[in-house]
Formats: C-alpha cells, structure tokens, sequence
C-alpha cells in the first residue's frame, strides 16, 4: 500500500539554536522511500548522520526568526505484520542476539527494575506463557486503563508516573508497556512515525517487542494493533527518538501532520 505522511514543524529561535532532528523515514524491510522532502525556512546548511540504531538523523543551526521545518514522504508499506499461528514464542535471555541485549535495560523513561513497575507486570501477566500472551495482556490493560488526554503529561513523565496517574498520550503509553515487558525480560523498543488511523492526526509512538526470533508491532492506543504505518526511528524510549532535540533558545509555535493512504 502507498502512504504518505508530511509534518510542519514552526519555531520562533531567539538566538542561533542548534539542533539535530530525526524526520527523515527509515530505509527497511517491509518500507520502501519512494519519494521524501527535508526542508528548512530560511535555507540553512544541515548535515547528516546515522546515530547507533540505524535512524536516519539530521543537524544543523536555525537562525533567530521564525524558522519552519518540513517534511514530507511518499512510501510503499505494508499492513502491521499479523501474528502468525500459533504465535511466537518468548526467547530465553541467554539465545537473545547480541544487538537485542540493550532493550531488556531500564532506560530513562522505562524504569523496568522497580519494584512498583515488576508488581504491575506481575498482576497483569505474571501466571501466563511467557511471550506473546504476555506482551498481549500488557497492551491490553494499558488501553482499557489508561486514559488518552493531551495536555497533562510532559517531557519528563515516566513509565512509573503512568503507572500511578493513569493518563497520558501514546509517548505515555509507550513508555509504560515498554517497562512492563523488559521487566518481564521480554525485548521491547519505541517506534514513531506516521500511522494512517488515528483519530486525531499527530507524529505516533508505539512499541515493538523481539519474540519468536523477529520484531513484532504493538500499539496500546488503538483497540486493535493494525492499520498502516511509515517508521521515522526507534530506539531504547524517547530519548532516542525526539523529533527535534534543541540546544539553545528556540520555541515550538506549531506542529501541523498529516497522514494517509494514497490511491
């Protein structure tokens, strides 16, 4: 299927502020680029760079002024990968690959070694088969028990603040199932970019996990995981993936997406 996805990113830079950004979309399996834009106003130098997860980044110094950032991409993608039958099964920490070690880690937004956060697993999906039934029941609980609300969470919100607050956007909830699984030593990264079925439209966050030797997708938000999706970057959590990471005096006016199936 063809999608395309276009975000318009405008600033208001009160001093020359350097950043680095990740908007360009991932050349991988199961996503092909066929067409994409990456535009600053007023044209400014950028270079280029892929950071240790493969993501394609970007870094340059916006001027003072209203500066405007825009990306754009046209892909061939495919629906989210089924879960075959029977479903994969959960592999043992020592048979994990080497490059998959890092995501059974606590990091910095997915506190997965506390004991508040092994307690929730443990209720959710302590008594099941280790694996896919497990990672299912995280996702599920997370969206028949978090409430979806836009503005009262931050930058700084955690996995464990979720866990208490119970409310929060897909970032939130992200972070939360991710935590859950790595405390159930089950591999899980974050995932954004664009998804065509979202209600209201916005750069996405969901989660991938590492079972039955492949990475599988999983989205809290949606009631179901499907749909269709352009992947910009993935990594441990948010950290790794910001859009836009700033180093100086610049603020975020306005951040127009948007994202659809393509005839």
């Amino acid at each position: 299927m063809k999608m395309k996805g276009r975000s318009i990113f405008t600033y208001d830079v009160y001093a020359p502020t350097t950043v680095t950004t990740m908007l360009r979309p991932r050349r991988q399996e199961g996503q092909s680029i066929m067409q994409e834009g990456f535009n600053i106003e007023p044209q400014v130098p950028f270079s280029e760079y892929i950071d240790i997860y493969g993501n394609p980044c970007q870094r340059t110094i916006l001027p003072v002024g209203r500066v405007v950032i825009t990306t754009e991409v046209q892909a061939q993608v495919n629906a989210t990968k089924a879960i075959p039958s029977p479903p994969p099964a959960y592999v043992l920490v020592g048979d994990l690959p080497d490059e998959v070690m890092h995501y059974i880690l606590p990091s910095r937004y997915c506190q997965s070694d506390l004991h508040e956060i092994n307690m929730l697993a443990m209720e959710i999906a302590g008594n099941m088969v280790p694996g896919y039934a497990q990672v299912e029941a995280i996702r599920t609980w997370i969206h028949k028990n978090i409430t979806y609300q836009y503005g009262v969470t931050d930058a700084s919100t955690t996995a464990l603040d979720l866990a208490r607050n119970r409310i929060g956007v897909c970032r939130d909830f992200t972070h939360l199932a991710i935590a859950l699984c790595r405390n159930l030593c089950i591999p899980a990264r974050m995932t954004v970019g664009y998804l065509d079925r979202l209600k209201v439209m916005d750069l996405h966050a969901w989660f991938d996990v590492y079972i039955g030797g492949d990475w599988y997708t999983f989205d809290a938000v949606q009631e179901k995981t499907e749909g269709y999706r352009i992947e910009i970057a993935h990594g441990r959590d948010a950290a790794d993936v910001a859009m836009v990471t700033q180093y100086g005096n610049a603020t975020l006016q306005s951040l127009h997406v948007e994202a659809s199936l393509m005839e």
